[in-house]
């Protein structure tokens, strides 16, 4: 079986303090998720607590968003933040996400990493295509837009 892993890092001119809770809150994402413009039908919604462990989203959208679940798995305020997201459509996948918050001399190194398995259809469709090179854009896309909506914060 083959796995992939897509991760991309950016230091961000802000407090772990400030960043965290844009990725702990899945409603703070319409702020910053590069996937929140690809469909303006999105429909969405949420459940469980705001933030935390338990906090949940679900989206439903046009055939480039798809649809799907995420759920936070855990969170260690302000150093990480882990998240079941599950793919629904175009086709099932459960894809382990990770964000970690490292201070550093000029702010936050923030990571954000995202793992999976190629089996079934996904395993014909990784002979086409590379996850890196497909999603990690949108993962470059995303950060930059996480670290101005935390200035926008501080």
């Amino acid at each position: 079986m083959s796995t992939y892993e897509v991760t991309r890092t950016s230091i961000m001119p802000a407090p772990a303090e400030e960043i965290f809770p844009l990725v702990n809150n899945f409603h703070e994402w319409t702020k910053w998720s590069p996937w929140e413009s690809v469909d303006p039908a999105m429909q969405r919604s949420y459940t469980g607590p705001d933030s935390g462990v338990g906090a949940g989203y679900a989206w439903s959208g046009n055939r480039k968003a798809g649809s799907g679940t995420m759920e936070i798995v855990e969170s260690s305020q302000p150093n990480t933040i882990r998240i079941r997201l599950e793919f629904t459509k175009p086709f099932k996948t459960v894809n382990p996400t990770t964000f970690t918050f490292a201070p550093t001399a000029n702010g936050t190194q923030v990571t954000w990493s995202m793992t999976g398995e190629n089996k079934g259809i996904g395993k014909v469709f990784a002979l086409f295509m590379n996850m890196d090179k497909m999603v990690g854009g949108d993962f470059e896309k995303g950060l930059a837009s996480l670290a101005a909506a935390a200035q926008r914060r501080a």
